[in-house]
């Protein structure tokens, strides 16, 4: 496929991808390894003969999945983003797919006017192996407190300093977030899934959640223990890191609230809100 560049008419293509991160190396472009952003440019450049930077919201780690990733890509090219959306998805491997292109405003910045994102960490809480979610969820074997880990898990919400709960190597300047919910859904057993809103988060933090989550339904840790934990700013403290198979970045939410002046997202957001 080929399209005519139009050097005056640079344009914002926002794309929402869908992956299983098992065979990638998490999001951002590395020289030698495999992953999404890389495998993307790789493909827009098959297809379009355009070399372009695909950028997101942030970067996932080895091993997670997405159901809702945004990624922007500024291009010269005309092509409608629905033809985009179908000749990608010719060109892009069996894990990774494009789930709907729109085009965005100039001023849209994909990772700064994001408002918020949702993670959803799954369990499997069984003696039995599950061939179905190995690839998705982290095997523990039960039984587990899903009442206890609920009532930790709601200690945990609020705005905190989540020092406590982020991996080593995290560059975030402040380690203040907004959480604003955390739900632990027990309805499928033995599939557990921890669900977690926020304003934004630390690197491994959703996956510290989990595993000191995990440690409190076991009755490892004691739920009111909570905010003792998250007062000493001591990672020893907070529970393992939990694998990364079992993480998914479920959406990112974009709205008014973080819009920069001057943006007009009225039809960006009401297409979204039709997607979910």
């Amino acid at each position: 496929m080929s399209e005519e560049t139009n050097p005056a008419a640079m344009r914002q293509v926002l794309l929402w991808v869908q992956f299983d991160g098992t065979d990638f190396c998490g999001f951002q472009k590395q020289l030698t390894d495999r992953t999404v952003a890389g495998t993307l440019e790789a493909a827009w450049l098959k297809m379009l003969g355009e070399t372009v930077i695909a950028r997101s919201s942030s970067r996932t780690d080895s091993g997670v999945h997405a159901r809702r990733m945004p990624v922007l890509i500024r291009t010269e090219k005309t092509i409608q983003p629905r033809g985009l959306m179908l000749g990608l998805n010719s060109f892009l491997p069996s894990d990774l797919a494009v789930q709907e292109a729109l085009e965005v405003p100039g001023d849209f910045d994909v990772r700064n006017d994001a408002v918020g994102k949702r993670y959803v960490y799954r369990l499997w809480v069984s003696e039995s192996r599950a061939p179905l979610w190995r690839r998705f969820a982290w095997q523990v074997r039960g039984p587990l407190d899903v009442d206890a880990m609920q009532e930790g898990a709601l200690l945990l919400q609020g705005v905190h300093d989540f020092s406590t709960f982020r991996g080593a190597g995290c560059t975030a300047k402040s380690t203040i977030r907004n959480i604003r919910r955390i739900h632990v859904d027990a309805s499928q057993l033995p599939l557990v899934q921890i669900e977690v809103d926020g304003n934004a988060f630390l690197l491994n933090m959703v996956r510290i959640f989990a595993g000191t989550l995990v440690d409190i339904g076991r009755g490892r840790i004691k739920p009111d223990a909570i905010p003792a934990i998250l007062a000493s700013h001591d990672r020893t403290r907070a529970g393992q890191t939990a694998p990364s198979h079992g993480l998914t970045l479920d959406e990112v939410f974009y709205g008014p609230a973080g819009a920069r002046q001057g943006v007009d997202y009225k039809n960006l957001l009401a297409h979204m809100d039709q997607a979910r």
